[in-house]
């Protein structure tokens, strides 16, 4: 019996509101049991599937961690001179597996660079004796990073529901491609500092607030 640890994220690329990771372990005899349950990568399943398979992973699965990173740990992040989302995934992945201590992690590789990539998680690891399997379309080719997926995605989708239940508006998925994000981001980037929703080292922040910035200098 070995303890099997997927680890996937969710709300990469937003604009608007939190990244989330997420840790599934279960026994690797068992992982099999996710793909007959239709677990698969959640970008490949309706919202109300996810929702649906939400809890039967958590019933199923030996342990969950999941983590939260507002758009201030991100923003904080890249400011850094020598950080940025990838490593900020890779010492996320580490956390979590220091906590649940499977014998095998399985990750979905952000970066270009299979191997710098491992090497950076491994280096944040308490236990070196951990097997990293690192990979691209690690959450379709694993069932167990399939399920980490949608359980980060579907926590994604509710810490997104509460801030708009919060602020009283919808501003779409957050993405920058958006119609509906562009919109609320043109009209609300100088709000919103206490709930912290936007990523504000985005480029596509950087470019609405830097406009504004331009026709105050010039008197409009």
């Amino acid at each position: 019996m070995v303890i099997v640890c997927g680890i996937e994220e969710a709300g990469r690329g937003p604009v608007i509101g939190p990244m989330v990771m997420a840790g599934v372990t279960i026994e690797d005899k068992d992982e099999e049991r996710f793909r007959e349950i239709g677990v698969k990568d959640s970008k490949l399943l309706t919202p109300e599937r996810r929702e649906a398979l939400f809890d039967r992973i958590k019933k199923m699965a030996k342990d969950i961690d999941i983590v939260i990173l507002s758009p201030k740990d991100i923003d904080d992040t890249l400011m850094h001179p020598t950080m940025n989302l990838n490593w900020l995934e890779a010492v996320t992945s580490a956390n979590i597996i220091n906590k649940l201590k499977p014998e095998t992690a399985i990750l979905d590789c952000p970066s270009p660079n299979l191997q710098a990539y491992s090497d950076y998680v491994r280096k944040n690891l308490k236990d070196k004796s951990i097997k990293i399997i690192s990979e691209h379309k690690a959450d379709v080719n694993y069932p167990v990073v399939s399920a980490a997926s949608i359980i980060a995605k579907v926590t994604r989708d509710r810490e997104i529901k509460k801030i708009k239940d919060k602020i009283r508006k919808d501003f779409g998925s957050g993405y920058p491609s958006d119609p509906r994000t562009v919109k609320f981001l043109a009209e609300n980037y100088d709000k919103y500092d206490k709930e912290s929703i936007f990523r504000k080292t985005w480029i596509s922040y950087k470019r609405v607030a830097g406009k504004k910035k331009q026709k105050d200098l010039l008197g409009f």
